[in-house]
């Protein structure tokens, strides 16, 4: 095989369905490691802030899904640029792709300052809201402030990884994120936990250590993430082949550009917080059955995430993909390359799903000591396994029409099965069957949303957009 081949190529060329199949896969590895070091983050955070006993899991775990709603929406602003970026390139329009990337840097600094203190003023009232134990408020509180701070280097990081991904660059964000991942180990080493010593061979060595607990846990994130941003941001203007800025591009603002972001951007910014609240929604269901419940989801989702990154980086190629066949005109590749990534994205979940259920008590060996969190935990994950190919075809599929811009109609079903079917059934099986009623009620709804997004894709209507028309 031709390890030459460029999403480039397959829009000028006809190119075999093992060549077709041999793009996607150099695409998508670099994004499945890239969510493989993000995992690995989440899974460092819990694990060490676990060691500190139950109630340190919980205050994480109480304020995850508002973290997972404000990283959501950073997502969702990037989105509206980073399509219009894998269009412009698929029509081999490089100097309005360079615009929409000055349009997108001033968007982000803004939206991201604002998103900032939003969550500093609500982060003393969240945990309340939340119904989280006295014992627990008061680090919840300290997590999600400190981690609000963050939110312009996350919304940065957000952008130029898109922007990125969607050039058909995902080494770059790969490296970059895989070295945040690292960051993120030093710096929690030394913020979370005292100063201690270690006495070898005649030898004593002294690790300074800040002491900060759960606080600590935040600011080391926090640090990783404005660092990376900062790299990304660097290798975004003046390094990337296609996007790098010219002395001559305009900082003016455009408004037809912000417009089409607008349109691609909102619904996904309503499906993300629709979904972040359901999920807010669920921990408020969750959180009456106490401290160890709330700690055992909070981990059984982070060890979830390890079977859902090969998804979510086949979703980013096939982002990329789809976008620029678009922008090219080429909408039977657009069609090839969707089913292809939905294919190959629930094959690898597939098989995820099944590694997931056999190590579900080696995983949670790893995230915590307490027992009896462990315990409720591999019996909540392993629960959702069987879901894990639908949850795929929902993922990669969304991300195959989000190319297209197509995001209104995918964002609605979202809601709607979020809202109408996870929630309502997380609230009637809780009652009577405690942390496993929600995750029933999760793993059914995931096969729900798989099958809905299936026939969305068959339909095809998505292949009619376009949304670099009037740039």
């Amino acid at each position: 095989m031709d390890k030459t081949l460029t999403i480039q190529q397959s829009l000028n060329e006809k190119l075999s369905l093992k060549q077709l199949i041999f793009i996607v896969l150099r695409l998508s590895i670099p994004a499945i490691l890239a969510q493989i070091s993000s995992i690995v983050m989440q899974y460092i955070d819990s694990a060490m802030a676990g060691s500190l006993g139950a109630e340190a899991s919980a205050s994480i775990g109480l304020v995850s899904t508002s973290t997972w709603l404000a990283g959501g929406l950073c997502t969702a602003l990037a989105a509206g640029f980073s399509v219009q970026t894998a269009q412009l390139i698929g029509a081999k329009k490089h100097t309005e792709a360079e615009s929409v990337l000055r349009q997108s840097i001033i968007a982000a600094s803004v939206f991201g300052a604002l998103l900032a203190l939003t969550g500093i003023i609500l982060s003393p009232f969240l945990p309340v809201w939340l119904g989280g134990d006295p014992s627990i408020c008061s680090d919840a509180t300290k997590y999600f402030l400190i981690y609000s701070a963050a939110l312009p280097f996350v919304q940065i990081r957000q952008l130029t990884s898109n922007m990125l991904q969607c050039s058909g660059d995902m080494k770059t964000p790969s490296v970059l994120n895989a070295a945040m991942c690292g960051m993120d180990v030093i710096f929690n080493y030394f913020l979370i936990f005292p100063s201690h010593t270690f006495a070898a061979a005649g030898f004593t060595l002294t690790i300074p250590g800040a002491d900060m607990g759960v606080a600590g846990a935040a600011l080391g994130t926090a640090l990783a993430e404005a660092a990376t941003a900062l790299l990304m941001l660097f290798m975004t203007c003046f390094r990337s082949p296609m996007l790098r800025l010219t002395k001559n591009g305009s900082w003016r603002i455009q408004l037809q550009c912000l417009k089409t972001a607008a349109k691609i951007s909102l619904p996904v910014a309503m499906e993300r917080t629709a979904m972040c609240g359901a999920q807010i929604a669920s921990t408020g269901i969750i959180a009456p059955l106490g401290t160890v419940s709330v700690a055992a989801n909070s981990l059984a989702v982070t060890a979830e995430s390890f079977c859902y990154m090969p998804g979510y980086g086949v979703g980013s190629a096939a982002t990329a993909l789809v976008g620029q066949s678009i922008g090219a005109g080429n909408k039977r590749l657009a069609k090839r390359y969707a089913w292809i990534s939905v294919l190959l994205g629930a094959a690898m979940m597939s098989v995820t799903g099944i590694l997931m259920y056999i190590f579900a008590p080696a995983m949670f060996a790893i995230l915590t000591p307490v027992e009896d969190i462990r315990t409720l935990g591999v019996s909540v994950l392993r629960i959702e396994a069987a879901a894990e190919p639908f949850f795929a075809v929902s993922i990669v599929a969304m991300g195959a029409l989000r190319g297209a811009g197509d995001t209104f109609v995918p964002g609605l079903m979202n809601l709607l099965s979020m809202w109408c079917i996870r929630i309502t059934a997380s609230a009637l099986l809780t009652p009577y069957l405690g942390l496993k009623g929600v995750w029933i009620a999760m793993s059914g709804e995931l096969c729900i949303r798989g099958s809905a997004f299936l026939i969305r894709l068959l339909r095809g209507k998505w292949l009619g957009r376009n949304v670099i028309k009037n740039i």
